[in-house]
Parts: C-alpha cells; structure tokens; sequence
C-alpha cells in the first residue's frame, strides 16, 4: 500500500500526504519518511533539520517562515491533535495572502508538506500535541520572520478564540508590514 498525496485547497506545491497505517492487535506501525517514496510524490527537496515541539492545549505557535534561505517543511503529529495553518507569502503568487488548515493528529498520522515561501502555524487541540517537522534549510534566527496570527487582512479562522502564545508571535508583523520591510520572498513559477 503506497500513501496517498493531494494539493491542500488552492495551494498546488503545498501537500496533504496520507501515509499507510499499518494497524493490528499490537498497535500501530507508519515508516514517516522514506526518501525515494517521497520523491515520488513530488517531494523531491532534501531535509537538512528536524525539530520536535511539545505544546500545551490551545498554544498557538506560528505564523513563521524564513526568508532569505526559505525553509520547506514536512510536519506531523506524534501524540495529540493540531489545526495546521499555512499562508502564502510569495511576492507576485497568484495565491499571495490566502491562507489554508488542516486537522492533523497522531491518529490519522497525516502529514503536510510545506514549501519555502509560506508561513506556517499551528493550535494544539487535544490536552498536548507533539509535533515533529524536518525542514529543507538550517534554521537561522537573523531570518526568522513572524506573521501575525491574527492579521485581519489574512482573517484565519482559528479553531481556539483565546490562545496561549509567545511574546515573539504576539510581536508578529502584518503582512501589509512584512512587505514594506522587505521580509517577504518573491514568488518564483
């Protein structure tokens, strides 16, 4: 049984990647990544980090990306349940502003592949979520950028009305302020 893989909402490059589950009477068995799979795909970038978060009921992490030296990433959920928000960020995407979630749990042990270009943020919605992502680009802190998880010009509709966030995303920029500093990435066909 090979995983299955679809374009999430509007967003072609951004990908919903159902693994099998391998399930009997012991448990649960999913191979997360495997590079020549994923090739196939479509996922052809090579991962450089992984990261592990282990988040609290409604902390909201996010919206970041990097720019320059973009990172993709391709994330998941361990233990507990997350609503999953990317927003394309790109300069002169057809998408540019639109943002899209998903629901992803250790249960259903769906992933999502992210690439360079979108911000990216998630809510825990179960008592706490582990989630792991491997990313296609160092981490590099001078080019961190964070959007602001509640710009009214994007209007995400989070699934948690009171969040718990850090002081860096409750800092977080527009969009519209993101753009006139020149931290957002140029879209590229």
């Amino acid at each position: 049984m090979s995983a299955i893989v679809e374009s999430l909402s509007v967003f072609r490059d951004v990908l919903l990647v159902r693994p099998p589950v391998h399930a009997d009477a012991r448990g649960t068995f999913v191979e997360t990544y495997q590079r020549n799979r994923y090739v196939s795909l479509g996922i052809e970038q090579r991962f450089v980090q992984d990261n592990l978060s282990n988040s609290k009921r409604h902390v909201l992490r996010g919206l970041h990306f990097q720019h320059p030296n973009g990172q993709g990433k391709l994330v998941r959920v361990a233990a507990g349940a997350v609503w999953d928000v990317v927003v394309d960020v790109r300069l002169g995407s057809p998408t540019f502003g639109i943002w899209a979630g998903v629901s992803l749990s250790a249960e259903d042990q769906h992933q999502l592949f992210i690439p360079s270009g979108f911000a990216h943020g998630f809510v825990v919605l179960t008592k706490e979520a582990v989630f792991e992502y491997k990313c296609t680009a160092v981490y590099e802190p001078k080019n961190e950028q964070c959007l602001k998880w509640d710009d009214p010009q994007i209007g995400i509709d989070w699934p948690v009305s009171q969040p718990i966030i850090s002081e860096r995303d409750g800092a977080g920029a527009t969009l519209a302020d993101l753009r006139r500093r020149g931290a957002l990435p140029d879209y590229e066909s």
